[in-house]
C-alpha cells in the first residue's frame, strides 16, 4: 500500500505544543531538598527561645554556669541547622542542574526532530541563545525563588504561632504586615516579568542577527552593506542595553520597597515590646505582663518572620527571569514540519569488510508535496530510478529539484503518495534507517574546525582512517600538496577554494560503507568552468557501482551523468519513459 504522512504543520498523532509549566518538572530530590531547607529554617524558633531563657537567666542574677547547658544545646542545633541548609542546598543544586540539563535535551531533540526544509524553524542563533543562555536563568529561580516560597509556607504561620502563644499583639502586627511585601512585590513584579521577557527577547534576536551576518559576511563585503550592517548592530546593542537598565531599575525599586516595609515591620513590634516591658501599654499579653525573655523571644523572631518573604520577594525577578527562559524554551517545542524518524537510531546493518555497497531502486508513486502555506510542489508525480543507475534532475529554478532530493532523503513528509527505497516504503519508522545508505551533498557543505580526517569520517561508526585515506584518494584530494589527513581546517572550510570544498564533501560520501544511493545537489555551482568539468569527472567516477541522483543546471555536468530528467515534466516524462 502506498504510504502517506500528513504533510501540514505537524503529522497526526505528535505531541502539541506543551506550555511552559508543563516543560518543567523538577526531579527527584529537589522537593525533599527544600522541604530539608525549610525544616533547618524552623530550627531556629528552639534557639530563639534558649537565647531569650539564657539572658533571662543572667538578668535573674544567676551565674554562667547555669547557663552552659543552653549554649551547648545552641551549639547542637546550630550545628543541625547548618548541616541540612548544606545538605538541602546541595540536593536542590544536583537536581535543579538535572532539570535544566533535561530542558535542553528535550530542545535539542524537539529541533532536531523538525525538518531542514521546515521555514518556520527557528533561527539558530535564538535557538542557541535559547538552549545556551537562557536556559541558565532557570538556574537562580530555582535555587532561590521556590526554596523560599517553601520556608514562607513552613516558616511563617510557625513564627506566627509561637509569638502569639506569648503575645497575641505581637502575632497580630506580624500577620498583618505579613502581606504587605508581597502584595507590593507582586505589583513591581508583573512588570518585571514583562521588562525580563523583552530583553531575553531582545537578546535572542541579537544573538541570531549577529550569527546571521557573520555567515554572510564575504557576501557584506561584496555588496558594500558592512557599515549599513554595523549601524544596525550597533542599534540592536543599544535597544538591548536600554532593556537591561529597565530591567535593573526595577530590582532596584523592589529591592527598596521590600527593605521599607519589613523595617517598618520590626521597628512596629520593637516598639510595642518596648513599650509593653515599660509599662506604657498593658495589653497584648496573656493576662500577665510580658517579662525579658519574652520580650527578646519576640523580637528574636520578628526578622526571622520576615526573613522569607523577603528572600521571596528578592528572588521574585529570578522567578520572572526564569519562567521567561521556559518560554523561550518552549517556543523551540511548537509545531512545524517534522523530520520522519528524525529522532531514531539508523543502525543499519554491517557490512562485509571493504564489500561496495549495494546501489538501490528508487521509485516514487502519485508523490503530492507542498510547503506549509505554499502552492503544490509535486501532484501526482512518479519516477523510477534503477539500482546503480545515473541521474540528473534538471529545470528552472524552483522547479523542486532540491525538494526531490530532500523527498528521496527522507527530510520532509509528503502528502500522499509513495517512496520505495529498493522497494522499502520510506516512512516515519523506516526513514532513519534507509536514511543510513544514503549519502547526501548540499549546495554549501559545511566544513568543521577540526582535522581533516575528522571531518570526513564525521565520527560515523564503522569508518576507519583506511576508508578516509581511500576516500580522500578517490576525490583526488591527495595531490597538489593538499593537507594531511590530520591537519585542522578553519570552521566554514577558510582556506579551502571551492573545488575543494566540493571534493571533500564527495569524500566524505564515498567513506561511508553503506551508501549505496547518492543524492548531490548542484556540486558544480558556483565554481569555474575547468573546475566544474574535474569535479563533473570525479563524480561519475566515485558514483561507479552506486545509484546517483543529481541535481543541477549545468548542463555539461547532466550529459556527463547521462539520464536527464526534466523535473518541471516529471509526471510525463516518467510515464512515457515506462511506456517505451
Amino acid at each position: 500500500m502506498p504510504h502517506t504522512a500528513a504533510a501540514g504543520p505537524r503529522a497526526a498523532g505528535a505531541p502539541a505544543l506543551p506550555s511552559p509549566s508543563s516543560l518543567f518538572d523538577p526531579p527527584s530530590g529537589y522537593r525533599s531538598g527544600a522541604a530539608c531547607l525549610a525544616a533547618a529554617s524552623l530550627l531556629w524558633l528552639p534557639q530563639a527561645a534558649l537565647l531569650a531563657w539564657a539572658v533571662q537567666c543572667l538578668a535573674a542574677g544567676g551565674g554562667w554556669h547555669s547557663v552552659a547547658w543552653v549554649a551547648a544545646a545552641y551549639a547542637a542545633l546550630g550545628t543541625v541547622r547548618a548541616t541540612a541548609e548544606a545538605w538541602g542546598a546541595r540536593r536542590i543544586f544536583a537536581a535543579s542542574r538535572r532539570a535544566i540539563s533535561t530542558l535542553r535535551k528535550q530542545a535539542c531533540a524537539a529541533l532536531a526532530g523538525r525538518s531542514p526544509l521546515d521555514r518556520g524553524r527557528p533561527a539558530s542563533g535564538l535557538a542557541a541563545s535559547a538552549i545556551a543562555e537562557q536556559a541558565e536563568a532557570l538556574l537562580p529561580w530555582l535555587l532561590r525563588h521556590e526554596p523560599a516560597r517553601w520556608r514562607v509556607l513552613a516558616v511563617l504561620p510557625a513564627i506566627a504561632m509561637a509569638v502569639a502563644s506569648v503575645s497575641w499583639a505581637a502575632a497580630l502586627i506580624l500577620v498583618t504586615a505579613a502581606p504587605l511585601i508581597p502584595a507590593a512585590m507582586a505589583l513591581i513584579g508583573w512588570r518585571a516579568q514583562a521588562a525580563s521577557a523583552e530583553q531575553l527577547q531582545a537578546i535572542g534576536s541579537m544573538n541570531g542577527f549577529l550569527l546571521d551576518r557573520l555567515r554572510g559576511l564575504s557576501t557584506l563585503r561584496a555588496l558594500g552593506a558592512v557599515d549599513a550592517t554595523a549601524v544596525r548592530l550597533r542599534a540592536s546593542a543599544e535597544d538591548l542595553r536600554r532593556r537591561t537598565l529597565r530591567v535593573l531599575r526595577i530590582a532596584f525599586l523592589s529591592s527598596a520597597s521590600l527593605e521599607l516595609f519589613s523595617a517598618l515591620s520590626v521597628a512596629f513590634v520593637a516598639v510595642y515590646v518596648g513599650f509593653h516591658l515599660l509599662g506604657q501599654i498593658g495589653m497584648g499579653s496573656w493576662g500577665r505582663p510580658l517579662g525579658l525573655g519574652q520580650g527578646l523571644f519576640i523580637l528574636l523572631l520578628a526578622p526571622a518572620f520576615f526573613e522569607p518573604l523577603r528572600d521571596l520577594s528578592a528572588a521574585w525577578h529570578d522567578r520572572a527571569a526564569g519562567r521567561a527562559a521556559l518560554a523561550a524554551i518552549a517556543a523551540l517545542h511548537r509545531a512545524g514540519m517534522e523530520l520522519p524518524g528524525g529522532l531514531d537510531d539508523p543502525a543499519p546493518a554491517p557490512a562485509p569488510r571493504h564489500a561496495p555497497p549495494r546501489p538501490p531502486t528508487v521509485d516514487i508513486e502519485g508523490l503530492c508535496f507542498a510547503h506549509p502555506g505554499g502552492a503544490p510542489v509535486f501532484e501526482g508525480a512518479h519516477l523510477h530510478v534503477g539500482a546503480g543507475e545515473h541521474v540528473a534532475l534538471v529545470g528552472a529554478s524552483g522547479a523542486g529539484k532540491s525538494t526531490l532530493l530532500s523527498i528521496i532523503a527522507g527530510l520532509v513528509p509528503v502528502a500522499s503518495g509513495s517512496v520505495r527505497i529498493d522497494g522499502i516504503p520510506l516512512h516515519g519508522g523506516s526513514a532513519a534507517a534507509l536514511r543510513g545508505r544514503m549519502a547526501r551533498v548540499g549546495q554549501t557543505p559545511h566544513v568543521f574546525a577540526g582535522p581533516l580526517h575528522d571531518n570526513v569520517a564525521l565520527h560515523r561508526p564503522g569508518i576507519s582512517r583506511r576508508d578516509v585515506a581511500a576516500a580522500l584518494r578517490d576525490a583526488g584530494l591527495d595531490r597538489g600538496g593538499f593537507r594531511a589527513p590530520g591537519e585542522a581546517l578553519g570552521e566554514g572550510g577558510s582556506g579551502l577554494s571551492g573545488g575543494e570544498a566540493v571534493r571533500l564533501a564527495l569524500a566524505r560520501a564515498a567513506a561511508a560503507p553503506q551508501a549505496g544511493l547518492w543524492l548531490l545537489d548542484e556540486p558544480t555551482a558556483h565554481l569555474d568552468r575547468e573546475t566544474a568539468l574535474a569535479v563533473a569527472d570525479s563524480v561519475a567516477r566515485m558514483a561507479r557501482g552506486r545509484t546517483l541522483i543529481v541535481a543541477t543546471h549545468d548542463r555539461a555536468l547532466a550529459a556527463r551523468i547521462g539520464r536527464v530528467i526534466d523535473v518541471g515534466h516529471i509526471a510525463t516524462a516518467c510515464a512515457y519513459r515506462r511506456a517505451a
